[in-house]
């Protein structure tokens, strides 16, 4: 998958200047000159130490049945003021143990987070092109475009039951949204 360390780069130094402009019609707070904070805290909830268990298709978009479980950890903290957030993981998959780093950022203007994965297996690699959105009743939804052995694809992220039990799953269409296919499901359990 293609990913940019230029990006990550560009998270730290211009949070809130990563989505494009829009016009006062599109976003009335905006055109008001007040800041849209109403999402700020959406994450505030997973701020802590969790075990995570894993559950992921072996093979993504490939007709897959075959799922892997195992479990990890990871360790929610916010960062500039609440404006981003990060979470250092450990995850035990079968072949073996090895770390990432979520980061997000949350941009006032358009109420929106985006969201990327730095892989430790990968450290000087590139990142994924963020996923961005936001939440709606609970519920949050993340999209971006990827590639996938050199195919373009949509990518989903979906957060849900934050004040409660979390539960996070990826979700990959290779049909531009038409269809999905969940291929990556985390429950957390908080650590007392």
């Amino acid at each position: 998958m293609k990913r940019s360390r230029v990006a990550l780069a560009a998270v730290l130094l211009a949070v809130g200047s990563l989505a494009p402009a829009q016009s006062a019609q599109d976003n009335p707070k905006k055109a008001q000159g007040k800041p849209d904070l109403s999402g700020l805290h959406d994450f505030d909830p997973l701020v802590g130490q969790w075990k995570v268990h894993h559950r992921r298709l072996k093979e993504r978009l490939a007709g897959s049945h075959e799922w892997q479980e195992f479990d990890g950890t990871s360790n929610f903290q916010l960062i500039m003021d609440g404006y981003g957030n990060l979470d250092d993981n450990v995850l035990n998959i079968p072949s073996g143990t090895y770390r990432g780093v979520t980061l997000r950022s949350y941009d006032p203007q358009t109420a929106t987070w985006a969201i990327w994965w730095l892989d430790g297996r990968i450290p000087h690699g590139e990142l994924d092109p963020p996923v961005q959105g936001k939440f709606v009743n609970g519920v949050g939804t993340f999209y971006s475009t990827d590639t996938l052995r050199g195919k373009k694809i949509r990518v989903r992220f979906r957060w849900s039951k934050l004040q409660t039990t979390p539960h996070w799953e990826q979700a990959f269409s290779a049909d531009g949204g038409k269809t999905w296919e969940v291929n990556w499901t985390n429950d957390f359990t908080r650590v007392k």
